[in-house]
């Protein structure tokens, strides 16, 4: 269960910046610094691929709404990319059966991914374009260092991650319902300005269907 820790750092760094997770262990295992990556993940095509897509996911995660476009389309490959990463990585070691190690990496990827996906939505209603370049370059800059970190020493960076994993999912939380509260009241603001119309009626809201069968 050795690598155990290292594929649940993947799976999160993933989720965030998938392509960067794959150049790094890339970089790492092609230039000698470490033997816990697998020689499928330091081919030069692959490491070409995975520079071409970092960066442009890098401008893209930088400008307000494409971010959660791109987000959105990430939603399927960032748990697989998690997935797959933590499988070769259980593969290359031989202490964990790849299957476990992939359902750990997608899991973990599919939660991050959620984290990072529902920040940048809260981000964009910012009007600055300030805000989303800085929550980029804090991401990417993250991902970095704990991958490297995890690559020497797994169990610290994975207790890391599974510190800003669950800090995030309580800061997703939390927005989500300070947006829903502003929402109501932004609908309630608008209907009491259009009972304040002469002539104006208020809107008939249908009951809340309780579940039962009227004839």
């Amino acid at each position: 269960m050795s690598v155990l820790p290292l594929v649940f750092t993947s799976g999160w760094a993933s989720g965030i910046n998938a392509y960067a997770v794959v150049l790094l262990f890339g970089v790492l295992g092609a230039t000698g610094l470490t033997d816990e990556v697998p020689a499928s993940l330091q081919r030069t095509d692959v490491l070409v691929v995975a520079g071409v897509l970092f960066l442009c996911e890098a401008v893209a995660d930088k400008i307000p709404y494409v971010d959660s476009i791109w987000d959105s389309v990430h939603t399927v490959i960032r748990p697989i990319a998690g997935a797959v990463v933590g499988a070769l990585l259980a593969g290359q070691n031989g202490s964990l059966p790849e299957l476990a190690a992939g359902a750990v990496g997608g899991s973990t990827a599919l939660l991050s991914h959620f984290v990072k996906a529902g920040t940048r939505m809260a981000v964009n209603t910012s009007p600055e374009p300030f805000s989303n370049i800085a929550l980029s370059l804090a991401e990417d800059l993250g991902v970095a260092v704990i991958v490297t970190f995890a690559v020497f020493h797994p169990v610290a960076a994975a207790s890391i991650a599974a510190v800003l994993l669950l800090a995030g999912l309580a800061v997703v939380i939390f927005l989500a319902k300070q947006i829903r509260r502003g929402w109501r009241r932004w609908s309630r603001r608008r209907e009491e300005k259009r009972l304040r119309v002469p002539g104006a009626r208020p809107r008939v809201h249908a009951p809340p269907d309780d579940g039962s069968d009227h004839f």
